[in-house]
């Protein structure tokens, strides 16, 4: 793994992008009636989330997804490029552009997701030939890995990345789709990777910490969220635990892995502490989980 501490180095994101549809209702919904609720429209996408949390901390981001040619593939990059991140999407010409139905009942919510044009990102859509030499690194959400449309393109995303020397991370995202591909796929996939980002969970799906850094390789390591009991940075030298800084008032949990990603990220790509870094990943997540939608809320 190159060193990635420099602040100005490059950030590259791979991944879902789109618009999130999220519903808050006023009562238990009941099948075949109306319920009021307060809906609100939002853009989202794991990898978008990521990017745009990355872009809170100063970071320069490059995020590269596939939208649909159509009024909200225009919306999500206008609003992406309004806070300067480099969006580079392909334009597909007959999927829409993402979007996914959040219920949000309680500290629970509820995901229809349709990824879209996302499900036929290709390996051509991702270039990283034209980034200047110098540290570098890699995120890719899981979720392109799971549509047999998208895979190879984020499999080559990470095989290109460590071509050229960069670090890696990728994050699990959801544990029916990882039980549907299967952890010993799954694993294959994410081999040599330098850091994965699951939930407890997604780890426990995966097999859990042993077989997760067998797959990664002797430098590779694992930072995993536990809800209310903080998050862990496990590698083969040591298990670091930090504590969630208190009692949260959850609006909205959707996108609150996506933010614990950039903020620790942002920090140990910063040369910051395995320690640090986890409370830098905790403290975006709580922002997220605080306000409605998956994104930064500005002020």
């Amino acid at each position: 793994m190159t060193d990635p501490a420099d602040h100005g180095a490059t950030r590259v994101v791979v991944g879902d992008v789109g618009l999130d549809v999220v519903a808050v209702p006023a009562a238990p919904p009941v099948t075949g009636q109306d319920t009021r609720a307060a809906i609100a429209v939002t853009a989202g996408g794991a990898a978008g989330n990521t990017a745009t949390w990355l872009r809170g901390h100063g970071l320069p981001v490059t995020l590269i997804a596939r939208v649909g040619d159509d009024r909200a593939g225009i919306a999500v990059r206008e609003e992406l490029e309004s806070i300067d991140v480099d969006c580079r999407f392909a334009v597909d010409p007959v999927r829409p552009t993402c979007c996914v139905v959040v219920l949000v009942e309680g500290d629970d919510r509820t995901l229809l997701s349709d990824r879209g044009a996302n499900g036929a990102l290709a390996p051509g859509d991702v270039d990283l030939e034209g980034f200047a030499a110098g540290p570098a690194h890699l995120h890719l959400s899981g979720y392109v890995l799971f549509d047999e449309g998208s895979r190879a393109a984020g499999v080559r995303a990470l095989a290109a990345a460590r071509e050229r020397g960069w670090s890696t991370s990728v994050d699990p995202q959801s544990v029916p789709h990882l039980q549907g591909v299967g952890a010993g796929r799954f694993r294959e996939w994410i081999a040599d990777v330098d850091l994965v980002l699951p939930n407890a969970s997604e780890l426990a799906a995966l097999g859990g910490p042993a077989a997760v850094l067998a797959a990664l390789g002797p430098g590779g390591a694992i930072a995993v969220t536990r809800g209310a009991d903080g998050a862990a940075w496990i590698d083969r030298e040591a298990t670091v635990a930090r504590a969630n800084p208190g009692p949260v008032a959850v609006r909205d949990a959707t996108g609150a892995g996506d933010a614990f990603n950039a903020g620790l990220l942002a920090a140990w790509l910063a040369g910051a502490s395995r320690a640090d870094a986890l409370v830098s990943g905790m403290q975006d997540a709580v922002r997220a989980v605080t306000g409605l939608g998956a994104r930064p809320v500005p002020g």
